[in-house]
């Protein structure tokens, strides 16, 4: 761990600025360095070694030292450092990437949109949409509906789609036009005495009522994580999705499907899409695309939102939208490798194996006095810790409950996330039982010690 006479963290407080960091506490503890990796563990600047238990962000399926991926990179750097796709060009990694999407998408999709972030892929998706309504003659249709607690990304459109306050306040967002509905989280916002399925019927009614009170004509499109990720790893309530897509239908309301953290086998499946029966206009992924090894995302498009794209760029005469990196070639051939490694080794079943082990092991600690909830499914899950099990009432957040947590775990040599008071865990797809049943007791022993702290100093 750093100390901030170490030259390394010295360097850091100078010129980094973090994200998602408390900027003047940074200033004050100095950064954690981490130096190396190997499979599912990670390694500090004094040698620590720690179990990764969230994939660095989600993203790091196939851990921390898979060869094939760094070879994929070094043979593409060799042979093609860098072209672009605009002006109609092209090249053979971003070409054979594209055809792979489509082979392997959840639904039928007809083309494929290379960026470099989930923030990217979902911010054209907004963009298109507005496109495609105008080419369609819909100037009005132009209104995007997400949800309470939805993560898309950063962006100033995708923060806008975004609905968690410390993304949005004094950001100066969500722009005009952007509605948030329900979050579909059942043990928070389920009501005494209602089922989920009653709680998932409310939430498709509290969306039509929105959309009327809006206009129909007004609105374009949904978003949705099939689990909710940063969020709280909100894992949708029985009938959910059912629900919520005929109401889409009735209103003819595009269905924009964000799976950067649900897709590629986090779920169970390839993709949360087919977890949970979702029939989408759109699809963005990212993240385990090239298991972040470098970054890259793309969105899938319907040939319906094709044709519309095609029709106003043939008014317009050109389609004016793209990145210089997008569809890069070193990260498109390292992409490809990777969904290679997980059909060769069939992550999908390697996942749907080993998923019972975390699963099971969080449920248990569900029973314990801080845990609220638990929750999750294939290799994503989540505690919520709660000041009280009886009324889940949570933690006043300004006592730190969930990060002092996550201090003890990383001691102990395990690093998870917290969000506010839920600890969330989505390791390595790699990950094996020993070393998911480790993370485990080390979620054991913290709990242990927050609960001695809570009750010594009478936080509850």
């Amino acid at each position: 761990m750093s100390n901030l006479p170490n030259s390394l963290a010295g360097r850091d407080i100078a010129n980094y600025l973090h994200p998602y960091t408390n900027l003047k506490t940074h200033q004050e503890t100095g950064p954690f360095i981490v130096t190396g990796g190997d499979g599912v563990y990670v390694y500090d600047e004094d040698g620590k070694r720690y179990i990764e238990a969230m994939s660095g962000l989600w993203c790091a399926a196939l851990g921390f030292s898979e060869e094939r991926l760094v070879e994929a990179a070094a043979k593409a750097m060799r042979e093609l450092p860098f072209y672009h796709g605009f002006n109609g060009k092209s090249h053979p990694a971003g070409i054979e990437l594209a055809e792979k999407l489509i082979e392997i998408s959840p639904v039928p999709m007809s083309k494929v949109f290379f960026a470099n972030s989930g923030s990217e892929a979902n911010d054209t998706a907004i963009k298109l949409i507005w496109y495609m309504n105008n080419a369609l003659g819909r100037p009005t249709k132009k209104k995007i509906i997400s949800r309470v607690k939805a993560y898309h990304g950063v962006t100033v459109a995708a923060a806008s789609l975004t609905g968690l306050p410390f993304n949005q306040r004094d950001f100066d967002v969500p722009l005009d036009g952007f509605l948030h509905t329900d979050c579909p989280h059942y043990y928070r916002f389920g009501e005494a005495g209602e089922s989920e399925e009653d709680f998932a019927s409310r939430c498709a009614e509290n969306l039509e009522n929105l959309i009327i009170e809006e206009g129909p004509d007004t609105i374009a499109a949904f978003f949705a994580e099939p689990v909710m990720g940063a969020g709280g790893v909100i894992v949708p309530p029985a009938t959910y999705f059912e629900k919520i897509q005929a109401v889409l239908r009735k209103y003819e309301i595009l269905f924009v499907v964000d799976e950067v953290i649900c897709g590629f086998g986090r779920t169970g499946n390839m993709f949360g899409t087919q977890t949970y029966d979702l029939k989408p206009d759109m699809i963005t992924v990212a993240k385990a695309l090239s298991s972040a090894y470098l970054p890259i995302s793309a969105l899938l498009l319907s040939e319906e939102v094709f044709q519309a794209l095609v029709i106003e760029s043939e008014k317009i005469g050109i389609f004016g939208h793209g990145y210089t990196y997008g569809g890069h070639p070193v990260p498109s051939a390292v992409a490809l490798e990777t969904i290679k490694i997980y059909e060769e080794r069939d992550i999908v079943s390697e996942v749907r194996r080993i998923a019972p082990t975390l699963q099971g092991g969080l449920q248990a600690l569900g029973a314990h006095p801080l845990v609220g909830e638990a929750r999750g499914i294939g290799l994503l899950g989540a505690l919520e810790l709660v000041a009280d099990k009886e009324t889940r009432k949570p933690f006043d957040a300004a006592l730190g409950i969930g990060p002092f947590l996550a201090k003890i775990m990383e001691r102990e040599g395990v690093i998870a996330r917290t969000m506010g008071d839920v600890l969330a865990f989505a390791p390595p797809l790699i990950i094996d039982e020993a070393q998911i049943t480790t993370v485990l007791d080390v979620v054991k022993l913290a709990l242990d010690e927050t609960l001695g702290m809570v009750f010594e100093k009478k936080l509850v």
